[in-house]
């Protein structure tokens, strides 16, 4: 019998306010036992966070989620602690690659429980916008926004 669909979804808003995304991948993240029940409590957020390699393995950075209420002394963690990502070879290659040209990045987007009940984290390899970019997103996101009134 399939699982039911899960209603986790924490998204980045800021990170689409700020960056230009140019490819986005879907990755695994390592986490401990207390840390997959405060993301299904809706206890996470994406604010800040940012992926980097170390030694040919990705991790997220500034990715909070908070301790466990109802887990003991022994199985609290860090809530801002570096946690691993899981990617296959050629994406991690790929990102490397791409992160080593001027003015890219990898930001997290949105993380949400899997069919199968993982948590996964929605990378995307993104573009620092300037000044008058985000001026124009604005104008965007107003006209649509004027457009559906009517």
């Amino acid at each position: 019998m399939p699982k039911a669909k899960s209603k986790i979804e924490i998204k980045n808003k800021r990170a689409s306010f700020e960056y230009e995304f140019i490819e986005t991948f879907t990755a695994g993240i390592v986490l401990s036992g207390t840390e997959i029940k405060s993301i299904r409590a809706g206890k996470a957020s994406l604010v800040d966070s940012y992926c980097y390699f170390v030694e040919g393995e990705l991790f997220v950075k500034n990715m909070n989620i908070s301790e466990y209420w109802w887990g003991s002394a022994f199985s609290r963690n860090d809530p801002r602690r570096d946690r691993k990502l899981l990617l296959n070879k050629r994406e991690l290659r790929k990102l490397r690659r791409a992160t080593k040209e001027k003015g890219l990045t990898i930001v997290a987007t949105r993380m949400f429980i899997a069919e199968n009940g993982y948590a996964k984290l929605n990378i995307a390899l993104a573009r620092g916008k300037r000044e008058y970019d985000k001026r124009q997103t604005i104008k965007e996101k107003d006209m649509r926004r004027d457009m559906e009134r009517e």
